[in-house]
């Protein structure tokens, strides 16, 4: 499917031209459209421009002429897409119509109309269709013919990218890579090592189709410029990369690796132990008994008093003045021993009355055992251990 504007008359007589010889008998057929021997396939190269050459002559004539003043010359140039055709340039009725970039190369009118495209681009490749036809002036067909020739755009290679992979140290191995990202036809690669110590490389050490150098055993001596060249046959463009071979990690790094190590391992010990401090503590018992513990101070009682306890308990079955030795004979009243004396409640004991300035004594309940009695007895004395508040033993 072609698309052409302009009125249905116009596209009547374009529609013609496609038709080609079928719409004129060999009989009437007395224009003959030429291209250069040779010269059916052109190239040229992206941004330059070129010229598709062609001319016509008419039956009889051995060379172009000038159109003779009755020639109604009608051009029309398309270039092949796909099942159709694309219309580039119009020459109809003296009128000229083109895309950018698109001319002929001499004015019309003129038997030479070869097609001229500026500025070109790899899309501008592919196969263009010139069609002429002459009428006299009375609008008769005197002859129609048609031509195609090939164009093919080459690209020459952008400049490439050069990259290191691996790590240069002596010893190792390296690859260097080099890839253009356009090129028609496909670029080949070229590594060379740049002064003051030139080299060139070749197989197998060199891909020229993907571009890759491999070094292997790499020494100090290698280090330099490399320098990656890209071409086809309309241009070529280059990279370089800078190899450095070093000898090794230096010892600083060495060190501060070492003492990173060391300073990681103290901190984790660190966390550790304090880790099980902390659960030891949590594990004790809040109400252990402390042998150790300071007992709570209280009040003394009266001279020859007991104890007693602080839950109303008799806690000694002694007076302070039972513990003494025995100073003279006994006093009335004293109390008589008895056969078990843990197993006796004895009446809590009446505190003084303060009716004046010097206390009352007490005297011993009737009954009472005295001191010297039970010390003849063979008595023993006995304290009862009592708890304190704490929990402690005293």
């Amino acid at each position: 499917m072609v698309s052409l504007p302009g009125s249905p008359a116009t596209n009547l007589l374009q529609f013609l031209f496609l038709g080609l010889t079928t719409l004129a008998s060999p009989s009437r057929a007395q224009l003959e459209l030429h291209v250069p021997a040779g010269l059916t396939k052109l190239q040229a190269v992206e941004g330059a421009e070129v010229v598709l050459p062609a001319w016509y002559t008419l039956q009889g004539e051995v060379s172009s002429t000038k159109p003779k003043p009755w020639e109604v010359l009608t051009v029309m140039w398309f270039i092949k897409e796909g099942n159709g055709l694309n219309q580039v340039l119009s020459y109809i009725g003296g009128a000229t119509s083109s895309k950018p970039g698109v001319s002929l190369v001499y004015s019309m009118p003129s038997r030479n109309v070869s097609l001229r495209l500026q500025g070109l681009q790899e899309k501008d490749s592919g196969s263009y269709l010139c069609s002429v036809n002459v009428q006299d002036s009375q609008g008769t067909d005197r002859g129609h013919s048609t031509n195609t020739l090939e164009l093919n755009v080459l690209v020459p290679p952008a400049p490439p990218s050069c990259h290191l992979q691996g790590v240069p140290r002596v010893g190792t191995n390296v690859t260097l890579s080099c890839q253009s990202p356009r090129s028609k036809p496909t670029a080949q690669y070229q590594w060379v090592r740049s002064p003051p110590s030139s080299q060139v490389f070749f197989a197998p050490v060199l891909d020229a189709i993907h571009g890759s150098l491999s070094l292997k055993n790499l020494s100090t001596s290698m280090s330099g410029v490399y320098i990656c060249k890209a071409h086809n046959e309309v241009g070529s463009a280059q990279c370089n990369v800078t190899l450095e071979v070093s000898t090794g990690p230096g010892a600083t790094v060495v060190a501060g690796a070492v003492v990173g190590t060391l300073v990681g391992l103290g901190l984790l010990a660190g966390s550790v132990l304090l880790y099980h401090h902390r659960v030891k503590a949590l594990e004790e018992p809040a109400n252990d008994i402390k042998e150790d513990a300071i007992a709570p101070r209280t009040l003394p009682w009266p001279k020859g008093s007991d104890t007693i306890s602080k839950n109303g308990t008799l806690s000694s079955v002694t007076s302070a003045r039972a513990l003494r030795p025995p100073q003279g004979p006994s006093r009335p009243g004293a109390l008589t021993p008895t056969s078990s004396l843990s197993s006796q409640v004895l009446p809590s004991p009446r505190l003084p009355r303060m009716d004046g300035a010097h206390p009352q004594p007490i005297s011993p309940s009737p009954g009472g055992v005295s001191s010297s009695a039970l010390s003849r007895m063979g008595a023993v004395p006995v304290m009862v251990p009592a708890q304190s508040q704490a929990g402690s033993l005293v």
